[in-house]
């Protein structure tokens, strides 16, 4: 048994986080298990085993091979109801492949089911899909053997079980899992084919040469061709990700003599983006999709129309439906405005009401064409990103801003690199700076604003209880839950402090661009100031032709009147300028000394990430020792 471990999880010290996550933690025992979220799915070890399966005990362990490619039975990868799949290389070149070996209850069900998923997988060439290299038999048993691409990352399922996306993945690889899952299936459905059984763990993860990640859809033992306007009666997939009408009949075990058509694969897309969005399951009853089915089957056959998740918190209890993802999504609030109708409109039960997949492709595609706009709010310190086209015109960027932000077009002003940018509505946004998140457009309102800041949840509240009692599975789960309240708290002080620095920084150009203001207003004052003075004193008086002398002198009189008062007017404001000057260069001094301040804060929220990664390594190792 594993030694108990004291560990500290994090220590955050910057002020406006209150009482985040400070604390020192003791897990006894050892630790590896479940998702937090979802306490009855155990974490994949080696591979692509999905939630809840255990890897069998090894038995029998031993070389196999075929023609060309030989493997050990411990290089395990996945297991299925029908086949094995495991890391196999070429004997002649050593390449890495992956091998789906066909067990005996394989050939028990029909042939032209047995030979569907080759017939399939030759039939698809893209890179968004596992590639087939051959299709080969083992020496002795004579097994078929499908020799295919390897992805050495594992799955998107992997990548959302660890600590670190407990809440969902940031915004750029959340984009290039979007973009990759669209396209993968843009050519199954251009091949008229359905899968029938998408989720995180049939979607692999290759690393680019360029190290930018690259996701494939896989497992085609449950695909066949199907065209839009085709139906078909055999269920397959895996719970959580099922359609309502196949989840009744194959979980439920309910008799029922509905048809099903391309769009199921829709729905699971719609469950399987918004579980790489949040880190969570977006239809979860009370104890759990696979403890409480029944309600799991409410839930999602009740939905109202436009809610995107579904909840019991309590046992018996009411069903909570959310119409937005959760306040600790990491994606921007430019990205869920577009996200959100898209999942509403594919998790719809009523296939009349679901859309279908050119008006999925349509949408998906125009969020995956859009360039993004860094635009950081001064009264809001948030770091807005506008999802525009680069067709579109400044007006409707202006318009998109105010959306996020409700500071009207009329009174938004923006700063780039210290410099104010004058956008013309009529020009088109190809005329806008090129941003990026760490130089953003900075924005503040000529009206008056109620300052807002960002909001979030406390990490702390994520934070599970703790149990004197020794459990290895729920040591694990505890361990996994305190981690992703770690890195979550590590993240939110990361944009906390990134905040604070573009504040420093918009604060900063406002406060210089005043000052030039001043002086320029200051410098016309006293050449106003010194052209009166010189005037007043040589003033002379002229006849006018018909004034009599004595209404001229009067005129004269108060002309010098008028012009006192305007130098005693000047003189006044010369001083207020001056003051304001003054004012202006102890608020800069002010920035420049809290912001002196600030690189000691960074150097002790970058100490926390090893120490979060040493807790990972050590939660890895028990997890390691459970399989």
């Amino acid at each position: 048994m594993l030694q108990s471990w004291r560990f500290v999880v994090v220590w955050l010290t910057l002020p406006d986080l209150g009482p985040f996550l400070q604390a020192l933690f003791l897990l006894p025992g050892t630790i590896p298990g479940l998702d937090a979220k979802n306490p009855e799915f155990s974490v994949p070890g080696r591979g692509n085993r999905e939630k809840g399966q255990k890897w069998p005990a090894s038995q029998g362990q031993e070389m196999q091979s075929t023609i060309n490619y030989l493997w050990h039975t411990d290089d395990l990868l996945g297991q299925g109801a029908t086949a094995s799949v495991y890391k196999a290389r070429n004997k002649k070149s050593g390449e890495l492949v992956a091998v789906k070996v066909f067990n005996t209850a394989s050939y028990l069900r029909p042939l032209e089911v047995q030979v569907r998923e080759f017939e399939v997988l030759r039939k698809l060439n893209h890179q968004n899909i596992v590639k087939l290299f051959a299709v080969e038999e083992t020496g002795g048993s004579r097994q078929k053997v499908l020799v295919m691409e390897y992805c050495s990352s594992g799955s998107l399922l992997s990548v959302l079980e660890s600590p670190e996306n407990a809440f969902g993945l940031p915004e750029e690889e959340f984009l290039v899992v979007l973009r990759c899952v669209v396209a993968g299936m843009n050519h199954l459905r251009e091949n008229g084919i359905v899968h029938r059984d998408i989720k995180p763990g049939n979607i692999m993860r290759l690393m680019g040469e360029e190290g930018q990640s690259i996701y494939k859809l896989t497992d085609f033992g449950a695909a066949r061709e199907l065209d839009d306007d085709e139906k078909f009666v055999s269920v397959y997939g895996t719970e959580e990700y099922l359609h309502p009408d196949m989840y009744e009949r194959a979980v439920l075990r309910k008799p029922q003599q509905k048809t099903f058509g391309v769009s199921v694969d829709l729905w699971s897309i719609g469950v399987t983006l918004y579980h790489a969005a949040t880190g969570s399951l977006p239809f979860v009853p009370f104890g759990g999709p696979r403890r409480n089915k029944e309600m799991m089957y409410r839930i999602t056959t009740e939905k109202p129309s436009g809610a995107i998740a579904g909840t019991q918190q309590q046992e018996n209890g009411p069903l909570e439906w959310s119409y937005s993802l959760p306040i600790t999504c990491r994606l921007s609030m430019g990205l869920q405005s577009q996200l959100v109708p898209i999942l509403a409109n594919i998790l719809e039960v009523e296939q009349a009401k679901c859309w279908g997949f050119d008006q999925f492709f349509a949408e998906t595609s125009d969020i995956l064409q859009r360039v993004v706009v860094h635009v950081f709010s001064l009264s809001q310190a948030v770091l807005h990103h506008v999802y525009i086209h680069a067709h579109n015109t400044i007006a409707i960027f202006l318009e998109a801003v105010y959306e996020q932000t409700r500071i009207a077009p009329q009174h938004q002003k923006f700063l780039f690199e210290g410099h104010l940018c004058v956008l013309e509505p009529s020009l088109s946004a190809q005329h806008i700076a090129h941003t990026t998140a760490s130089s953003p457009l900075t924005l503040f309102s000529m009206a008056s604003e109620t300052p807002k800041g960002l909001a979030f949840r406390d990490p702390a509240q994520d934070i599970p209880k703790f149990f004197p009692k020794v459990d290895l599975q729920a040591d694990y789960t505890t361990a996994k839950s305190v981690l992703g309240a770690g890195y979550q708290a590590l993240w939110l002080a990361r944009t906390l402090l990134a905040g604070q620095e573009f504040m420093f920084r918009g604060l900063h150009w406002c406060v210089e661009m005043l000052q030039a203001t001043c002086r320029q207003t200051l410098e016309v004052t006293r050449m106003a100031l010194l052209f009166l003075s010189s005037s007043l004193g040589t003033e002379r008086c002229s006849s006018v032709a018909g004034m009599p002398e004595m209404q001229e002198l009067k005129r004269v009189t108060e002309l010098r009147a008028k012009r006192g008062g305007l130098a005693e007017a000047l003189s006044r404001c010369s001083y207020s300028i001056t003051e304001t000057q003054m004012s202006l260069s102890n608020l800069s001094s002010e920035l420049v000394k809290n912001r002196d301040q600030h690189p000691a804060d960074s150097v002790l929220f970058g100490q926390d990430e090893p120490h979060l990664q040493t807790v990972q390594e050590i939660q890895n190792e028990a997890r390691a020792r459970l399989q």
